[in-house]
């Protein structure tokens, strides 16, 4: 019998290869989540998306998974699309530094992203595991917003270190608190208001500071350690990365931009990952969480146009098959727009937008197609180098959502395995923002 114009070969294939899941809350038992053991394999970075932010379901299952893969899979890092120079302080807090409510302290004025709940719980996990779990930031300062959590610090180990050039990273402060934002989607238009000069002087005074860092790494090595140098270092690059974007997101706001120039952040991003794994003890395995957006393994397209080369796939190309890429995404419910408001303190709204039925070519109009619920699916099986000549080869989607839009790329290259959820509801308790 001839298909039916509006049937789905690759929801086909996903109702005989997709894995049901039992349980959303993340202290259910994980026994549901084994098959996520081979799927995954020997990875060294298993990378968990969302399609959104701000989802509780998302939240939840990402919880679930960082607890199976620790627990059960010997993973002792949990990665963090958060700040590199923020996400020091967070560590030492899930060390047990501090007492338990201090948390809260260190995260005000920080977008809610979801890192509070996966800190607490490394935190008391680590109070009786035998390896503890560490955590680690690997995004610009800010979100993007503000250079001063990079630079502060810089400022401190430079009074210690070399005080000849602290009037020169306390120049670059001065400017970079004129315009200091909550994110990127604050800061960037704050930066375009910037007279040409004083932009100039900021690029061309950390460029200066980032110079002499490598140049004299011995004298500065000797009169500290290698460790406070290279966390320094990693630092000032966060902040040279961050005024990047800056010139880039402003090109984008304004319809001027470069090809794929946001890629600043996300090349920081995966370089950060890269940077913790070389020291890191050798074998350590990280779980990174981040949009989809960031994980996935193919170019970020809108219309067309290209618009930046993902963290994933700076990852990729860099370990091949010890980076996994798995995303998130829902079929019915609301999801989490967020219209640009540069009134807000972090330069956008919440809006809970109602999801649409999905489109035509999604893998979202594929699960719901073939009528799973909580549920995932290893795509290298349906892959073409794996699956042609296979009776139930089905040519892949060709786009997933992100918010309440579609991103188009091809999703047998961009992840390697998706986590579906029936509904997704917006977390409620974004009030602040």
């Amino acid at each position: 019998m001839p298909a039916s114009p509006h049937h789905n070969p690759f929801a086909d294939w996903l109702r005989t290869h997709a894995i049901p899941l039992d349980h959303l809350d993340p202290e259910a038992p994980l026994d549901d989540l084994e098959p996520l053991r081979a799927i995954i394999g020997d990875a060294r970075v298993v990378a968990i998306g969302e399609s959104s932010h701000f989802i509780n379901e998302f939240a939840s299952m990402r919880e679930r998974i960082l607890r199976f893969l620790a627990e059960r899979c010997g993973f002792t890092v949990l990665a963090f699309e958060y700040g590199f120079s923020e996400g020091l302080p967070l560590d030492a807090w899930a060390q047990g530094e501090g007492a338990d409510d201090e948390l809260s302290a260190h995260l005000a004025g920080t977008i809610p992203v979801g890192v509070g709940a996966p800190l607490r719980w490394i935190r008391g996990h680590n109070r009786t595991a035998s390896t503890p779990v560490r955590f680690t930031g690997v995004d610009i300062p800010a979100a993007g917003g503000s250079l001063l959590p990079a630079l502060a610090p810089v400022a401190d180990y430079l009074r210690r270190i070399d005080p000849e050039i602290l009037p020169v990273v306390q120049e670059a402060m001065r400017i970079a608190e004129s315009f200091a934002g909550g994110s990127g989607a604050v800061a960037a238009p704050a930066w375009a208001r910037l007279t040409t000069a004083e932009q100039d002087a900021l690029s061309a005074t950390l460029t200066r500071l980032l110079i002499r860092f490598r140049s004299v790494e011995p004298l500065y090595v000797s009169r500290g350690n290698q460790h406070s140098y290279d966390i320094a270092v990693r630092r000032l690059e966060g902040a040279c990365h961050a005024d990047y974007t800056f010139r880039a997101m402003a090109g984008l706001f304004t319809g001027k931009g470069l090809t794929a120039d946001t890629s600043a952040r996300d090349v920081y991003m995966a370089e950060t990952v890269l940077w913790h794994l070389d020291r890191f003890e050798p074998g350590t395995r990280i779980v990174l969480e981040a949009h989809n957006a960031h994980i996935q393994k193919t170019p970020v397209s809108f219309n067309g146009h290209l618009t930046g080369l993902p963290m994933g796939q700076h990852l990729h190309r860099a370990l091949g098959d010890d980076y996994f890429a798995l995303g998130l995404t829902s079929t019915k419910g609301h999801t989490a727009d967020m219209p640009r408001d540069e009134s807000t303190p972090f330069g956008f709204t919440i809006d809970a937008t109602a999801l649409e039925p999905a489109e035509p070519g999604s893998i979202e109009a594929a699960f719901a197609d073939a009528e799973l619920g909580l549920s995932i699916a290893d795509l290298h099986p349906a892959r073409p180098q794996t699956a042609r000549g296979n009776a139930d080869f089905a040519p892949g989607p060709d786009r997933i959502r992100i918010q309440s839009a579609y991103l188009h790329t091809p999703i047998l290259e961009a992840f390697d395995a998706i986590l579906h959820t029936p509904i997704s509801t917006v977390a409620d308790d974004l009030k602040s923002m």
